[in-house]
Order: C-alpha cells, then structure tokens, then sequence
C-alpha cells in the first residue's frame, strides 16, 4: 500500500532512506560546533525563541571538545550496539551557519576528515542563509551527501512572533528557494503544540511545507523544558502542553497531507528527563511511535493520502 517502507510503517521513515541510500544503517553523531545564534547573542534578539533551551544541544557532547573527539566519542557510543558503524555528522546546536565561511570551512572539512564520515547534517536558521551561505553549501553537496535542516517551526507569522523567532516566513521561503536552487537536500522542522495554536493550524502548517516538496521534514512535540519563557507560561497556566491522544491524532492528519515522497526524520522529540517540565509522556518514546503506527493503521490511512499540490 505505501511504497516507502520495508516493515510496517506508514510513513516515509529516516531508515528506510538511508538504507535505500547508503545500501547499510547509517547514524547520526551529533556535534556542537561551539557556534552561537542571532536571536542569542543581539544580532536580530537575546534570550532564543521561547521553548529554548541551550539552542538543542542537550545531547551533543562538550564544546570545547574538537570535532573530531566529539565524533570519537560518538562512533564509541554508537558502535557498542552497531559493530563499525558509518557516521552522518551533525551539527546540532545553535546556528551551524552562523559563523565566517572560513570558520565553517574548517568545522565542516574536521568531520568529513573523521574516517568513518560519510555525510555531513546542517542544523541552522532561515535568516543564517544568503546567496554566500548558499554557495558554501552547494560544494559540500557537491562532493557529500548533505542535509540542510531548517527550523521553521510553523508558517504561522502571529505564532513565531509569539515564540520569538525572529524572523517571518518570507525569510524562510527565500532560503528554502536558495537551497534548492543549489540541489541541497533540505529538511524543515516544524513543532506541534506551540503557544496559541489550533489543531487547524498545526494541520495548516504541514499542508503549506508540503507544498513545497522538502526533501525531508522532521515533526517535533513540543517539550516545556526548565529556564525557558514557555516555562513560565506553563506554570501561569497559560500553556496547556498536548496529550499524548491529541498528538497522534495531528501527526496522523499531518502525515496525511505531506507528499510521500517527503522523508519524515522525526516524529516525536527527545525531551531530556532532568530538565523536562511537561508533557511527561513523552519520556515513553516507544509508546508515542507505537501509538502512531496503531492510529494510521486503524484509520486505514498512509502518508500522502490526502496530499494536494
């Protein structure tokens, strides 16, 4: 019924990409390169969009670790489950754009160095994106299989506004067009459970990102983490996290409308146990996927369904 899978899965999973892609497993080591972000440190804001905490770097290794000791450390983690593990490095926290094309240069070449690199994965914003940005990554996707991931969020400008974000969606169009003029494989993130938001619009958000045909989208549960300003308005009640039912049901309905071709890299987030607020259900990862794989195949449903150009 859906072409993109080996197992049982109704959605275009990461694994079943990299597999048809690499013909092995590949995985992810994630990295903070030790850059910052506009929206931290004045150059468009200060504090970081609302639901921040330390610009997701919560599972990368310590900064002031080189590049490749980090992947060290990482090919170590991995490969005491995964015997000689192949490696797509990724910058992860903050703004991995967010720097001198010299300074980038340098990072990026470290971890394609690492011998068992085989990729390199882009975290960054919109508005860290220009035609110079651009060019630099097109070489890397020239010679590397390259991500691009851009944290959009959602294509609500009142609710980025809201978050802080710092930037409309008109940036973020006009990087996206960049990227994909250069043939860079792109991945957007979007969140559900954002302050103020409906149902509708979470839906909405993935019909508009759906349109544009990303090479990938990675699907976040909003997390209400400790030091952060949704923290704050969680603890006013003004926040009300998602339940655990709700969630599944708008993944599915998101889903339904993204084009099958599309790679889904994530369908839940990591919340870390020490710092997480709400909603507690999601430490029970297991239970959230398999939750979603329950509801689409009750529903009879598959990604793509419902996806209208």
């Amino acid at each position: 019924m859906f072409c993109y899978t080996l197992d049982n899965k109704r959605y275009h999973t990461l694994n079943y990409h990299l597999l048809k892609t690499f013909g092995e497993k590949v995985y992810k080591a994630v990295i903070d390169a030790g850059f910052s972000c506009p929206n931290i440190d004045g150059k468009c804001g200060f504090g970081g969009c609302a639901y921040c905490s330390d610009g997701s770097g919560e599972f990368t290794n310590d900064a002031s670790l080189s590049i490749t000791e980090q992947l060290q450390k990482e090919y170590d983690r991995i490969s005491k489950k995964h015997k000689n593990p192949k490696l797509i490095a990724y910058f992860q926290a903050h703004t991995n754009t967010y720097a001198p094309a010299c300074v980038l240069r340098e990072k990026y070449d470290e971890a394609l160095a690492f011998c068992d690199v085989v990729g390199l994965s882009i975290a960054t914003r919109a508005d860290c994106i220009d035609e110079s940005i651009a060019d630099l990554l097109k070489e890397y996707g020239d010679k590397t299989y390259l991500t691009v991931e851009l944290g959009l969020q959602t294509v609500h400008d009142r609710t980025a506004k809201d978050f802080n974000r710092g930037y409309d969606f008109s940036v973020f169009l006009k990087a996206y067009k960049l990227l994909k003029e250069r043939n860079i494989r792109v991945c957007v993130h979007i969140i559900n459970g954002l302050y103020g938001e409906t149902k509708d619009d979470m839906i909405t958000t993935a019909k508009v990102v759906g349109r544009l045909r990303p090479d990938a989208v990675k699907i976040h549960l909003l997390h209400i983490v400790k030091g952060t300003l949704y923290a704050k308005l969680y603890q006013e009640d003004k926040l009300t996290p998602l339940t655990k039912d709700g969630y599944v049901d708008i993944v599915c309905r998101q889903l339904e409308v993204l084009p099958p071709e599309s790679v889904i890299e994530r369908i839940t987030g990591d919340g870390g146990k020490k710092n997480l607020i709400a909603p507690l259900w999601s430490l029970d990862k297991i239970s959230v996927l398999a939750g979603i794989d329950k509801e689409m195949a009750a529903r009879n449903t598959y990604q793509g369904i419902n996806f209208l150009d």
